[in-house]
């Protein structure tokens, strides 16, 4: 009865005004997005979205991604395996570079199922803009730099972020570590090229296929338009 009051008041107030002192506006205005229907609804959203994301990538234009970070965000998508099927799964996630490793964040904390799977099984695959390699991955959530960090992912995310409710130019270091503190910060070590059958651009000859058949139909009604009597 307790914990259903908790939740009751959370959903009304953005917080449990019995837990601790009121939080920040910012807080406030996150509460309300992570409530249960709303993190439910993004998930839904991002599950759909990032099927299309791998197709895209899958159709050669993944060199598109990064174009406009602060707008479409900066994208790569991880191969991982899955913890308990063993099953291959491809996630699209936002990254910021930062030497020669890149970070990324699981914004639902740790019970996000690929970083679920990155700890149980950390040797992956990434899709970057040139090409797929292999790569390992670990957890530095602790890392004395995550502030920063935080900010360059949540930067470079584009409308992601904003859909969270985060404008990372507006947020001071206190209130970014309060509204992620439940984020886990992951950094991806690329390590080599390492192409597949299955990857970046496996399936670019579509395009080729399209533009036969365009020139295909053009050419059949060009011939067509010819053959037709003129009118008097």
């Amino acid at each position: 009865m307790r914990r259903e009051r908790a939740a009751a008041r959370t959903l009304r107030y953005g917080y449990d005004r019995r837990a601790g002192p009121r939080p920040t506006r910012v807080a406030r205005r996150y509460g309300r997005v992570m409530r249960p229907a709303t993190l439910a609804t993004l998930r839904r959203v991002f599950h759909t979205m990032n099927r299309a994301m791998v197709l895209l990538w899958r159709l050669g234009l993944g060199t598109l991604a990064g174009v406009w970070p602060q707008g479409f965000g900066r994208l790569m998508v991880i191969e991982h395996t899955g913890r308990r099927s063993g099953s291959r799964y491809r996630t699209p996630v936002n990254y910021t570079p930062a030497g020669t490793d890149l970070y990324c964040v699981a914004a639902f904390g740790e019970r996000t199922d690929w970083y679920r799977n990155l700890l149980a099984q950390p040797h992956i695959a990434v899709w970057l803009p040139d090409g797929r390699w292999e790569a390992d991955a670990a957890d530095v959530s602790d890392d004395p730099r995550r502030s920063e960090l935080m900010r360059g992912v949540l930067r470079d995310s584009g409308f992601a972020a904003h859909l969270f409710g985060l404008h990372p130019g507006r947020l001071g270091d206190d209130d970014l570590a309060e509204v992620t503190a439940s984020y886990r910060l992951v950094r991806i070590r690329p390590l080599r090229p390492s192409p597949a059958p299955a990857g970046p651009g496996d399936l670019s000859w579509i395009w080729g296929v399209v533009a036969l058949a365009v020139v295909v139909s053009f050419g059949l009604r060009r011939r067509l338009g010819r053959g037709r009597p003129r009118q008097p």
